[in-house]
């Protein structure tokens, strides 16, 4: 089974989850702002994305701005800025087994599929 964790109001989020419907896969949505996601979890993401917590960092969005911008976190500060404020985590993400992409451009879910 594949897993989406996306924003439905995020257009690269729907175009991914459509993509992955169309291609007539079973897919598990998580909605993860109306279901934030635990540490473990996100540690889990990261280890299959293969990338640090900073990389899954939403920069442009305004929490990042206004609390985040200037401060040299560790990879667990970022960790629990995450879960603390779940704007700040890069969408879509795709995780298929072992293995998980971020799905901007969607050629990166085609990848992974």
């Amino acid at each position: 089974m594949i897993e989406i964790i996306h924003n439905p109001h995020c257009s690269k989020s729907r175009a991914a989850l459509n993509f992955l419907k169309e291609s007539g896969l079973d897919v598990k949505e998580i909605r993860y702002l109306e279901n934030p996601l635990y540490k473990e979890e996100l540690r889990n993401i990261l280890k299959k994305l293969g990338i640090s917590p900073y990389d899954l960092i939403r920069k442009n969005e305004a929490v990042f701005k206004d609390e985040f911008k200037d401060k040299d976190l560790s990879g667990e500060e970022w960790i629990d800025a995450m879960v603390k404020y779940p704007k700040l985590i890069e969408r879509p993400i795709v995780i298929n087994g072992n293995s998980a992409v971020v799905g901007r451009p969607l050629a990166k879910v085609e990848e992974i599929i």
